[in-house]
């Protein structure tokens, strides 16, 4: 939740607050008039002096003032303790016996201390007279319909803002799901482009026709790891995440094309810690790395391309190569690459990977993540 929501938030409860004693407030009044409208206690109700309306208005006011704040103090209490998911009846049970015992108690004080403050009457006739009777009774029972109006509206406006929370929370998790799918997708996508990829079959068919030519042993592993690397794309393409381990053996037998395809143009060092390999990594994410700094810099045995895939730490992957730009880059296809990765650590809700460049070097920074096995499919 960010600033502006919390000072809505914030502000929302002010009101809510100050709408309630309000509201308690006007329905004392309505409610003791609708019970008795022909009462003595209205005959006359504005001949009297200000000072002594002004002090009943007061006491009223704070009345409801804390009837309102303990309602809503037994409410969020409840919450917590006996949340409405939990047991319904409960719930309502308790909130209403809560709130009412609450509300007799502060009228008990209340009549107590004007008890205390009649000292001068000893005449019990005189203190509990029927119309004295009348006036608590009619204030009992007023003080409940309040409680029970402002118990209602508490559980109203709560049962509304989780509706909404919950309403927003699936929207923003079919968002999520949707462009997830499409990112998958676009993975996908990937994959059978490079199933299909004229180029990268010719370039591959033509380096095993010449290693079956040299060296029939290289030219079997050449075909073995080709096979391999398909195998993978058909298998994999459509996972959101799999195995470090996976995808390290499917990198090997695709490193193994590319080193027999460049020569030593480009080198390749992979050092992975053993716990690390049971993590998980969103699928093909090694292999687009290595394409990318395949693609955008020069592979030459003067200068060759040096990839390093490291586990610095149990839980982190360290993809680094040399920099030596490409001049001409005007027909060479970015993918869908580094952008495609960070967008699916995004909607994982996993922590997005680093990426730092200086002159010399591109550096990647992975965070594998830890995930049952029964879920690596989507």
């Amino acid at each position: 939740m960010n600033k502006g929501e919390i000072a809505k938030q914030v502000l929302f409860t002010r009101f809510k607050r100050l709408f309630l004693v309000i509201f308690a407030f006007i329905l004392f009044y309505l409610v003791s008039y609708i019970l008795d409208p022909y009462s003595i206690y209205w005959k006359g109700y504005f001949q009297r002096n200000f000072q002594e309306i002004a002090a009943e208005w007061f006491i009223t006011f704070m009345f409801c003032f804390l009837m309102s704040e303990s309602s809503i103090f037994i409410h969020k209490k409840l919450n917590i303790k006996v949340p409405w998911t939990s047991n319904k009846s409960k719930r309502l049970f308790l909130e209403i016996m809560l709130n009412f015992s609450i509300v007799l108690l502060m009228i008990m004080m209340n009549m107590l201390f004007f008890t205390l403050l009649d000292l001068s009457s000893s005449d019990v006739e005189d203190v509990l007279s029927i119309e004295d009777i009348k006036s608590i009774l009619r204030w009992i029972v007023v003080s409940l319909v309040i409680s029970f109006m402002i118990i209602s509206i508490n559980t109203m406006t709560y049962l509304i803002s989780n509706w909404i929370s919950i309403a927003t929370e699936m929207s923003e998790q079919k968002l999520k799901t949707a462009e997830l799918k499409q990112a998958s997708a676009e993975a996908e996508l990937h994959a059978l482009k490079l199933q299909l990829d004229p180029h990268f079959i010719f370039n591959n068919l033509s380096v095993l026709s010449e290693l079956i030519l040299e060296d029939q042993q290289i030219g079997f592993e050449y075909s073995e790891n080709f096979a391999k690397v398909y195998r993978f794309l058909l298998l994999n393409s459509k996972k959101n995440i799999i195995t470090l381990d996976e995808e390290i053996n499917f990198l090997n037998a695709y490193i193994f094309l590319i080193t027999h395809r460049i020569g030593s143009g480009v080198h390749f060092t992979i050092k992975i810690n053993e716990h690390s390999k049971y993590m998980y990594i969103p699928s093909l994410t090694l292999q687009l790395l290595i394409e990318n700094a395949i693609k955008h810099n020069k592979t030459s045995r003067k200068e060759p391309l040096n990839i390093n895939i490291s586990n610095p730490e149990v839980g982190l992957i360290i993809v680094e190569n040399t920099l030596s730009p490409i001049e001409n880059t005007k027909n060479i296809s970015t993918g869908i690459g580094l952008n495609n990765i960070i967008s699916r650590y995004k909607l994982l809700g996993k922590k997005v990977p680093e990426v730092i460049k200086d002159k010399l070097t591109f550096k990647v920074s992975i965070q594998l993540i830890e995930y049952d096995k029964e879920n690596s499919n989507s």
